[in-house]
């Protein structure tokens, strides 16, 4: 149950507010490491704005791998799984440690691009949608050699994303309480005669707030209330009644206030999501890619490499050793 799940007590956050003094920090705290080293002005660096305007446009890259992949993913693995979860919950809380850590991956491999896609890999295993490696990179739109390179470098990110996540690997979304609703407003709220006709409103709406932080601030059956509430609003339905009356919150004014305002906050986030601009997001990955090529002197040392363990013996040859994927290789390859 969501109530006792590791998503509700490691994953949701107090307010938009913490969040973001979390990003903040996280950018400083690396910034402040990078400076140290005296090769580069605070300039080139990434500001917090800059790496959200870069978060949205890989975040909207993955959604669109998704869309298009074969054999069709579930909606949980699609929305929630890959893209709240593993993709912004590891951006949020360790962006700037990981790079420290693996300043290796930072320099020369897609920091952003691989990860989501790794997050999208590791979200289909955990929903037991069932592919192989094989049949994954296949929806890359590369060939062979290229499949196997990006294949490579997704079993590499692999262990490290469960690892950072804390093997808090159970997501709870939206769409199962989302359908509760529906099948409650059939049988149980009479004033709307074919709840079916909120459906696709509501499903729109919740691909929308998967590109926000909604999945980081609100319990996946607020989401689906606030999507269906939504629905109604769009439609001249007012669902007041059922949430006084079905919910039975008519006795529990501070229930009722707090369920009311949570719908608000959430559809205030989908409102207010703007998505990058392409002219903004060519520039940002010219200054992330300028970072990449330069030498921060923050690379771990050759034991924490890949193909390298604790105790310093080599476990695997790497195939690929010395030509890796940049940005715009991967995010091509989707």
């Amino acid at each position: 149950m969501f109530n006792n799940s590791t998503q509700k007590r490691c994953w949701i956050f107090q307010s938009e507010e913490k969040l973001e003094n979390m990003r903040i920090e996280a950018n400083k705290k690396f910034q402040s490491m990078v400076l140290a080293c005296g090769k580069l002005s605070p300039v080139a660096l990434l500001e917090p704005h800059e790496e959200e305007v870069l978060r949205k446009y890989y975040e909207k890259r993955l959604l669109e791998f998704c869309s298009a992949f074969k054999p069709i993913m579930p909606k949980s693995v699609m929305r929630p799984m890959s893209a709240i979860h593993f993709g912004r919950a590891v951006e949020d809380s360790f962006p700037h440690q990981l790079r420290q850590h693996f300043g290796h991956i930072f320099r020369s491999t897609c920091t952003f691009g691989a990860f989501r896609l790794t997050s999208v890999y590791l979200a289909c295993k955990v929903d037991e949608f069932n592919v192989s490696s094989s049949q994954y990179v296949a929806n890359l739109w590369e060939s062979p050699a290229g499949q196997e390179k990006a294949l490579e470098q997704i079993l590499e990110y692999e262990l490290l994303l469960i690892q950072q996540l804390n093997f808090h690997l159970i997501v709870h979304n939206p769409f199962r309480p989302f359908e509760g609703f529906l099948i409650d407003l059939k049988t149980r709220y009479t004033a709307i005669e074919n709840p079916e006709v909120l459906r696709k409103t509501a499903d729109e709406f919740l691909s929308r707030a998967t590109m926000t932080d909604a999945g980081l601030l609100f319990t996946p059956s607020q989401i689906a209330i606030a999507a269906i509430h939504f629905s109604a609003s769009r439609a001249g339905i007012n669902m007041d009644s059922y949430l006084t009356e079905c919910l039975m919150l008519k006795d529990n004014n501070e229930c009722l206030s707090k369920l009311i305002e949570g719908i608000r906050c959430i559809k205030n986030l989908v409102k207010k999501y703007d998505p990058p601009k392409p002219e903004e997001v060519i520039l940002l990955k010219q200054k992330l890619e300028h970072l990449h090529c330069l030498d921060l002197g923050i690379s771990t040392s050759l034991k924490k490499r890949k193909g390298y363990e604790e105790d310093g013996t080599i476990s695997k040859k790497a195939k690929v050793e010395e030509e890796e994927w940049s940005d715009d290789d991967l995010i091509d390859a989707m």
